[in-house]
């Protein structure tokens, strides 16, 4: 019979005595600690980074990456570039709103502006510099207001802001839409008042509007309440009314033609 110890010795040696295998190596027993421990290698360029150091720019295993410039976005037109609606037929005539240009056009408008019939409603007559610094605090602005001549078959006969009711203080005085676009005109030739011109262009216009701006639902308005002549010039255009606003300035007939009523109104 065998002795316990024998079959113990041979048990142990069986363990730890075995040849090593293909690729590996013979642990002794200083080594046990370490039988568990993978042998890691970080990559060179991760320790160069780690060491504040710059990867060579020639190494093999690292691809360059691409190298990626800020650009800097064109800045939007809240009215979608109105000097370049171009002209539009109406029975009229062919009509074009041409954004103002001070130096060229304010002895114009400064003259039509003090027409009696018009200071009435815009106050803005007096001296040329009135009409200067209204004109100017829209062209210094972000865009939300494009004052403009109305050319009629070439001829400079009235004048027109577009703007952005939906950013205006308009807006606090009724429930708006994104995108919807305002107007104020004035007929400046005196000659051209009364015979059903304001609201061809104004009905024209309109149509212009919602064709440039695809975003815009609505066209809007808000002309004096007492303007007789003016309401009735947007109503015969194509716009309803929708509602009287206690504006600051005035109490004004809240004016609108919507895009899914323009064919039929």
């Amino acid at each position: 019979m065998p002795p316990t110890d024998a079959s113990a010795d041979a048990s142990t040696a069986s363990v730890t005595d075995r040849s090593p295998g293909p690729g590996e190596s013979k642990a002794t027993p200083e080594d046990t600690d370490a039988e568990d421990t993978l042998d890691l290698r970080l990559p060179s360029e991760f320790i160069a980074f780690l060491a504040g150091k710059e990867p060579e720019a020639d190494s093999p295993s690292r691809a360059e990456a691409p190298r990626l410039t800020a650009v800097r976005p064109e800045p939007d037109d809240l009215l979608d570039h109105v000097g370049d609606w171009g002209p539009t037929d109406t029975p009229a005539g062919v009509f074009q709103l041409v954004p103002v240009r001070v130096e060229r056009d304010l002895p114009l408008i400064g003259r039509w502006m003090n027409d009696p019939a018009v200071a009435a409603f815009w106050r803005l007559d007096g001296t040329q510099d009135v009409t200067e610094q209204h004109l100017k605090a829209q062209l210094a602005g972000d865009g939300r207001s494009v004052p403009c001549l109305g050319v009629l078959d070439g001829t400079p006969m009235s004048y027109w802001e577009i703007y952005r009711a939906d950013l205006d203080s308009l807006a606090r005085y009724y429930p708006a839409r994104p995108h919807d676009t305002g107007i104020h005109i004035l007929i400046g030739d005196i000659a051209k008042r009364g015979q059903g011109l304001g609201s061809t262009l104004l009905r024209s216009v309109a149509n212009l509007v919602l064709d440039r701006r695809p975003a815009c639902a609505r066209v809007v308005a808000e002309p004096d309440i007492r303007n007789t002549p003016s309401v009735a010039a947007f109503l015969n255009a194509g716009f309803r009314f929708a509602a009287e606003a206690d504006l600051p300035a005035k109490r004004a007939a809240l004016m609108m033609r919507d895009r899914s009523l323009r064919h039929l109104m």
